[in-house]
């Protein structure tokens, strides 16, 4: 019962994309949050898994963006979602500009959020990110992409490989889930 609950929880799916030292990345991301209700002062809270290559960029960052996908950019759900940065090159053939943080900003998401870290908090197999947003804008009309429309969306081999991908990652996460260092977030 608490899965069926905890499981309408996520939020729109995002590209988030990241940069350290010449080097770039995109995941996908569907732990994301308003984090204030101050108009003039945008805040997101983002969680990301520590195996992946993202989390090594953001931390030494200290910055992300996030990119608004849509039904017409799911290609980007396997591109980004399915494999490791570690590996390839995921914006090898993707077309992108960048902002204030030097995040990625893809040219065909729906909206992007460009996101200074402000602090952090260890989840043990996750890090859960608060961020300042510096810079925003929507480039396209229409509703964000979410994960039931997503899944109804994509081919049943791509269902059947994410299926595995996140079976993969909660297994590693049972592993390491009460491993929480209590060590405050020091800034890049």
């Amino acid at each position: 019962m608490t899965n069926k609950i905890l499981n309408q929880l996520w939020s729109p799916i995002a590209a988030l994309t990241s940069h350290w030292e010449g080097k770039v990345n995109a995941q996908i991301c569907v732990g994301i949050s308003n984090a204030s209700i101050v108009p003039e002062k945008p805040r997101v809270l983002v969680q990301i898994y520590k195996e992946n290559y993202s989390h090594t960029l953001i931390s030494q960052s200290g910055a992300f963006a996030l990119n608004f996908l849509s039904l017409e950019t799911t290609e980007l759900i396997k591109l980004f979602g399915f494999s490791s940065g570690r590996h390839t090159n995921k914006l090898g053939n993707v077309s992108y500009t960048k902002k204030t943080t030097g995040s990625p900003i893809l040219d065909n998401c729906i909206a992007y959020l460009d996101c200074k870290i402000i602090n952090a908090m260890d989840a043990g197999d996750m890090t859960c990110y608060l961020a300042d947003v510096l810079e925003s804008d929507t480039l396209q009309n229409g509703p964000l992409l979410r994960i039931r429309e997503a899944r109804e969306a994509i081919p049943d081999e791509w269902n059947i490989e994410w299926d595995h991908h996140n079976q993969d990652s909660i297994n590693t996460s049972r592993e390491i889930i009460g491993k929480i260092s209590y060590t405050p977030w020091q800034t890049p």
